[in-house]
């Protein structure tokens, strides 16, 4: 609705936002599972899980962790039960010292006024709540009313404790700051500095910054180790190469975060026609703190190989306008091409000469396999050229 009303692009995702993204154009073969969603949900279901008590040797995250539903639910029952059960302790007090059956005038009742069971239970959410209408109340005479009074104080601000901090920590969770941190559809790879690099865009819709922000990315794919030991989702880190020299970025406005793909990288290997066929997924992960409430927030997206767009860029979105820097989010996600060669860095590197002569079209395996066996000939007949000897 939001894309459609113009109020966010439709070039780039909200990390939160929409789970249901277009399919992208080129799609090479269908992937088993998503290890991240586009919106930052962890496509991860626990199951089998033996020790369920676990869960409620923490009670708060559990209750935090649940369904509003759930929650509300929770939440009108602990005070329901609550009232219920010292009405019912209050009325056998009552009932215990005679109080239901007195009416002389001598008689001296550990509570007044309280007739019934429903007279009781009224009384209670009078102490529980503080409310003190002044028609009933507690006197000297029984020490086990009084001692019923302070038990139920001491219960109903343990209850007023633990659920409004529950509802507080729902309504501030930190995942809710997460819907204005935004990242682009596609990664792409290109050349940048004569090195070939992964490049997304990454941006902060909100006004109020992200402290201490941090972005970090990896790659997870399914390896073989040389046991045979089969890894499904082996996470690899990958360094980056962002505008401040860290991971620590200064998010006023969008970014370009980049990594060079160098022997470290583990998309050193791949080409622009294997990227396509390789089973993996780039998860990108921003992390900081909200300026306004100084609680740590975290947003995550990840990309497919047939998201990666080989051989573009992205276009800019800030300009100078009237003494101030003006960021156009309708062309957040916006690319175009450029040359760039189509082999592996690994590749550019054994023969960096490749980078500068065919910058301008796209090289294929026949290409370097051709412009190798050239450089093998013109040396081969450098050293069958005849040496001239001069003799004094």
């Amino acid at each position: 609705m939001l894309a459609r009303e113009r109020i966010i692009p439709e070039d780039f995702i909200p990390t939160r936002l929409a789970e249901d993204v277009s399919q992208p154009k080129f799609r090479a073969k269908q992937r088993k599972a998503r290890f991240v969603a586009k919106n930052g949900t962890c496509n991860v279901a626990q199951t089998n899980i033996q020790e369920q008590g676990r869960f409620l040797q923490d009670v708060f995250t559990t209750l935090v962790d649940f369904k509003w539903l759930y929650t509300l639910i929770i939440f009108t029952m602990s005070y329901l039960c609550s009232w219920l059960l010292f009405g019912m302790i209050w009325w056998l007090i009552a009932f215990a010292h005679g109080d239901l059956d007195q009416n002389s005038d001598s008689f001296v009742p550990c509570v007044t006024s309280i007739h019934t069971f429903s007279s009781a239970f009224l009384f209670s959410i009078e102490v529980q709540v503080t409310i003190g209408f002044g028609g009933r109340m507690i006197t000297e005479e029984c020490p086990a009313a009084i001692l019923c009074l302070i038990v139920q104080n001491i219960v109903g601000l343990v209850i007023n404790a633990i659920m409004l901090g529950c509802i507080f920590m729902k309504t501030a969770q930190a995942h809710r700051r997460a819907e204005t941190l935004i990242f682009s559809k596609h990664a792409v790879i290109a050349i940048r500095d004569s090195k070939l690099c992964f490049m997304l865009r990454v941006g902060d819709l909100r006004k109020s910054m992200i402290i201490s922000a941090t972005i970090k990315m990896q790659v997870v794919r399914k390896t073989t180790t040389l046991e045979g030991e089969v890894v499904p989702l082996n996470q690899i880190d990958i360094e980056m190469e962002n505008p401040v020299g860290t991971n620590a970025v200064f998010l006023v406005s969008p970014l370009i975060i980049s990594h060079v793909i160098d022997k470290k990288s583990p998309l050193y290997e791949i080409s622009a026609s294997d990227l396509h066929h390789e089973d993996l997924e780039v998860v990108v992960i921003l992390e900081g703190v909200v300026e306004t409430t100084g609680i740590t927030t975290q947003a995550r997206t990840s990309y497919l190989a047939e998201e990666i767009l080989w051989g573009q860029r992205f276009v800019p979105v800030v300009s100078e306008e009237e003494g101030r820097y003006s960021v156009d989010y309708s062309k957040f996600g916006n690319t175009v091409k450029v040359a760039t060669p189509s082999c592996s860095a690994k590749n550019l590197d054994q023969d960096g000469s490749l980078l500068k002569v065919r910058l301008h079209e796209p090289l294929t395996q026949k290409d370097l396999v051709r412009k190798r066996t050239n450089a093998s000939i013109r040396f081969k007949q450098r050293l069958c050229q005849p040496v001239t000897i001069i003799k004094d």
